[in-house]
């Protein structure tokens, strides 16, 4: 059924400050009004309305650059009482209109706007039904299909967030759900790195646009040339949404012939925030291959979402760090903080398993242990500073020459401890004159001041029903013999 439209009937009464916009109105859709007021102030629009029952209040916002200024448009919204209202709006402060739409039902339009274009929208919101029933009845069908929709999304959504994954598979997940909205080709998620580095982590693509190649980069996005006309860009840097309903209004040609081509017509973002009023932590980022003037569900269905999607990222994002902490805590509890070797309760639980493990496959295991000869008096010679960067210095020399299975374990003091696998005592005792050899060539710091260190080394096999400590009490018993028989030498264990 179609609709009809009569410039007889038709009176209107249009609001903006600047006289050029007035004027410009009147000259593109003056005619299309049998009546048509035009208003500097809000008190005059209040009073225009009131003197007439107007067909159509049309409110340009251009040139407002506060959501302050617009403390009575709202009001004005209100009091139309569910007639026609169509707001013009920058696309720099399209996040307005979700706020507009709180007041009641408005028709919008982005600026700038084509004077074609700018008569159709006005023929539009004129134009009366010629079946209003008929209308009511596909405005309702048309509002279940829209929350259909977005209940879909929603749920899509929920799937992906259903765990919480590294924040780049979160992201990943995040763009996959989002693009089962009607009309979205691509989606996108930024993500702000420590320091201020805004990075681009997910993007999903259904029309070959690869978003880094059109940014010309994947990190520091924020330092782009596009960051005040790209939306996502523009809505980190603003901490706002913002929607662009035609990549030409962004003012930059090479950025709307590259989006046209990829068959991009509309492009929505919104800032991500861990906490509501919080720093912007990311951005996420729809391209719709075709103009969809949204309904206040709509933007509040976008605005959750985004909230959703801080969460996952920020639980995401707790999680690396938790897990980071973790492992911290894991290297302390099991590393000794000065030679960077394993500590006494490793060792000695190595040893263990090792046993049990050659004990159950029949491999032999071999166990050398060895002291840092006059490493107490190089303490205190020459601060503990030089002997500890000593201690290390030898405790990485003995490290570089075992293979990835052994295990190095500092017991106490000047002590250590090497589990080496499949080796005999013959194996251990070549390894012990390696290691010998290799730590009195080393460069060891306080060697400028005359300091001497030289190791003793004690080795031994496991016994086929030998236990730990039994392996243990043998060992030092043969590096005591090493040490009185002037140090720098190896003992194999009786």
């Amino acid at each position: 059924m179609l609709d009809l439209y009569s410039r007889s009937s038709s009176t209107g009464v249009f609001f903006n400050p600047a006289a050029e916009h007035r004027a410009a109105f009147q000259s593109c859709c003056g005619e299309m009004f049998s009546q048509l007021t035009l208003c500097e102030h809000l008190d005059a629009t209040v009073t225009a309305l009131a003197k007439q029952d107007a067909s159509l209040l049309i409110l340009d916002l251009s040139g407002f650059e506060k959501m302050s200024e617009l403390a009575g448009i709202g009001a004005l919204i209100r009091g139309r009482a569910g007639g026609r209202v169509l707001v013009l709006c920058d696309y720099k402060h399209s996040a307005w209109l979700p706020e507009l739409m709180a007041y009641g039902s408005i028709d919008y339009h982005l600026c700038p706007v084509p004077d074609t274009d700018m008569q159709q929208a006005v023929r539009q919101a004129l134009a009366v039904p010629a079946d209003s029933a008929a209308a009511m009845q596909q405005q309702i069908l048309d509002k279940e299909k829209e929350l259909r929709a977005l209940l879909g999304v929603q749920r899509s959504m929920q799937r992906a967030l259903g765990g919480i994954e590294s924040v780049s598979l979160t992201a990943s997940q995040v763009c996959l759900a989002l693009c089962n909205f009607p009309g979205v080709r691509h989606t996108a998620v930024l993500h702000m790195k420590p320091r201020g580095d805004l990075q681009l982590v997910a993007q999903e693509a259904r029309n070959h646009l690869d978003l880094g190649r059109l940014l010309q980069r994947r990190d520091h996005l924020l330092q782009s040339p596009l960051r005040d006309v790209f939306p996502p860009l523009m809505a980190v840097a603003r901490g706002e949404m913002v929607l662009l309903d035609a990549p030409e209004k962004a003012g930059d040609p090479e950025l709307a012939m590259a989006l046209h081509d990829r068959n991009v017509r509309m492009v929505l973002a919104l800032p991500l925030r861990a906490e509501a009023g919080g720093p912007e932590i990311g951005a996420i980022c729809l391209m719709f291959d075709r103009h969809i003037s949204f309904s206040r569900e709509q933007f509040a269905c976008f605005a959750s979402l985004a909230q959703f999607v801080s969460f996952a990222l920020g639980m995401s994002e707790l999680k690396h760090q938790n897990d980071a902490l973790s492992g911290q805590l894991s290297q302390l509890n099991t590393t000794d903080a000065v030679t960077g070797a394993a500590n006494r309760r490793v060792g000695e639980d190595k040893l263990e398993s090792e046993i049990l493990r050659a004990r159950r496959y029949g491999l032999p295991l071999a166990v050398l242990s060895f002291d840092v000869g006059s490493f107490r008096s190089a303490n205190d010679l020459y601060s503990s500073a030089v002997g500890e960067d000593a201690l290390r210095k030898i405790a990485e020399t003995v490290s570089g020459r075992l293979r990835n299975s052994d295990t190095l374990a500092r017991m106490r003091g000047a002590e250590f401890l090497i589990v080496a696998t499949h080796t005999t005592s013959a194996d251990a005792i070549r390894l012990a004159e390696k290691l010998r050899g290799a730590v009195s060539e080393a460069d060891l710091p306080g060697a400028g001041f005359g300091a001497t260190l030289s190791i003793s080394l004690s080795v031994a096999e496991v016994g086929a029903e030998e236990a730990a400590p039994a392996v243990l009490d043998r060992l030092d018993t043969a590096l005591h013999r090493a040490k009185r028989s002037g140090r720098n030498c190896i003992e194999l264990a009786a």
